[in-house]
């Protein structure tokens, strides 16, 4: 894929609308495999100042109405605004839920049911807050003839996305629905985290807090969920543990963390994902990340979660992101190898495929092969020596059920940090004795300790071996 966005158009028609006869134009990018579209309504061609809405596609909004968002109605608006006007441009871009696709959207929701926020429900999903991008809207006002725009906008990453490709916003025009029970505390999310320019008033932040509390959810405070806080101070003990000292001499010195519900699950079952760690969990985790050199996963996580590896909810370098895959089975759109993303350490064997070797590499990833073990996986012992040569001195391992289950089956974890849940799934254990550990003495903790953080109980300790 050539590194310059280009778009074409490939067809249009003519669409009367109850707001007016209107053209339709589709196109096509070669960033993405989605057609999207610009729907003119009057004599628009290579004016200047132009009433633009770019709007995101929300199949729950905008087809079926729903109440949870503000996108349907703020499409109606655009819609009748243009028609008032007698011209105007409305670029629909195929970017569901902000950018993270129409199944993590629904899997958002549900956190969202269960007291997140719906940036909390992204993070958690191991998306950004806000994956958009507002290149391809430039390309096609750009197709037009169009330089300068009137922006029907609340929200100011769309201007500044708009006007580094070049469009001028010449002026914002604010697009505001009604505050309802239901999308009461997602305007309020936007507004306070996101820099939506809404106007709420204390009567409609008073409904957001009921419609949390009518529903039992948790509450979370905005304004402190980013800031220090004395809590972290907890864990200065755990953190302050992984210096270079500690490294064994052979290989990277090993944290192995996750998250499981307290009947000892990581999911339902095996391929799908789910999001037991609280926010504040999930902020340790980030720290735990900042403090590592690198963090390494099995293709199982990513095939199930899709995730990113990296540190967003606190300060810090991200980690080098390693995934173990014996078969090379890493999808070509996974997130790990998102343009700008850090290049993706890939481990597998040398039995893998060669050409989807080519094609991964093609794609920005860095392949290891190394010896198998007696299964045909890759040798995790050979893996981590080989981690120590690249100068990875601590290493995080994260996940799934395999690779927990493997690490400790070979005695290659030199610490833990579990969270617990207050949660009983009945699903896929953390750690599967059928995994060819059936008679596997599995260690005690040395100096363990224990810590509520949230709702969520955290553990942590080193692993004694030699009891084992």
């Amino acid at each position: 894929m050539s590194d310059e966005v280009k778009v074409t158009q490939i067809a249009s028609a003519r669409i009367p609308t109850p707001s007016g006869q209107a053209q339709l134009l589709l196109y096509a990018s070669n960033r993405d495999e989605k057609e999207h579209l610009a729907l003119l309504i009057g004599d628009v061609a290579r004016q200047q100042d132009v009433l633009v809405r770019v709007h995101s596609e929300c199949f729950t909004g905008d087809v079926l109405g729903s109440l949870r968002c503000d996108c349907g109605a703020q499409l109606s608006q655009a819609m009748e605004l243009m028609a008032e006007a007698g011209q105007g441009i409305l670029i629909y871009m195929r970017q569901e839920g902000r950018g993270i696709g129409l199944l993590n959207k629904l899997r958002a929701y549900n956190l969202q049911d269960q007291g997140f926020d719906t940036v909390e429900a992204n993070l958690l999903l191991g998306h950004g807050a806000d994956e958009r991008d507002y290149t391809i809207a430039a390309l096609i006002l750009k197709h037009l003839g169009i330089h300068s725009v009137r922006l029907l906008t609340n929200n100011p990453s769309k201007t500044e996305g708009l006007e580094r490709c070049g469009i001028t916003v010449s002026a914002r025009l604010p697009l505001q629905s009604g505050v309802t029970s239901e999308n009461a505390a997602y305007l309020l999310t936007k507004a306070q985290r996101m820099r939506h320019l809404l106007s709420l008033d204390r009567a409609e932040v008073a409904l957001a807090d009921a419609h949390h509390r009518s529903n039992g959810q948790r509450r979370h405070a905005p304004a402190a969920r980013h800031q220090p806080t004395n809590s972290d101070d907890r864990f200065e003990g755990l953190l302050a543990g992984l210096s270079d000292g500690d490294r064994q001499p052979d290989r990277p010195f090993v944290t192995l963390s996750y998250a499981q519900s307290v009947d000892g699950c990581i999911a339902v079952r095996s391929g799908e994902p789910l999001a037991l760690s609280g926010s504040e969990s999930l902020r340790l985790t980030h720290r735990l990340r900042a403090a590592h050199d690198a963090i390494l996963v099995g293709i199982g996580a990513v095939l199930a979660d899709n995730p990113r590896l990296t540190v967003r909810l606190v300060e810090g370098k991200d980690p080098q992101a390693i995934v173990v895959d014996s078969q090379l089975r890493l999808p070509l759109t996974a997130n790990l190898l998102r343009p700008g993303s850090t290049m993706v350490w890939v481990a597998t064997t040398e039995a893998a495929d060669r050409e989807r070797q080519a094609r991964l590499e093609a794609a920005g990833a860095r392949v290891l092969r190394l010896p198998a073990d007696a299964q045909g996986k890759v040798d995790l012992a050979a893996l981590l020596r080989c981690l120590g040569e690249l100068g990875i001195n601590r290493l995080m391992v994260e996940g799934g059920a395999a690779i927990i289950t493997s690490f400790l089956a070979e005695r290659l974890v030199d610490q833990l940090v579990l969270t617990v849940a207050p949660r009983i799934v009945g699903g896929l254990a953390a750690v599967n004795r059928s995994d060819g550990c059936e008679r596997l003495r599995f260690p005690q903790l040395r100096n363990p300790h224990y810590q509520s953080l949230g709702d969520d109980l955290v553990l942590w300790g080193n692993p004694d071996w030699r009891e084992a």
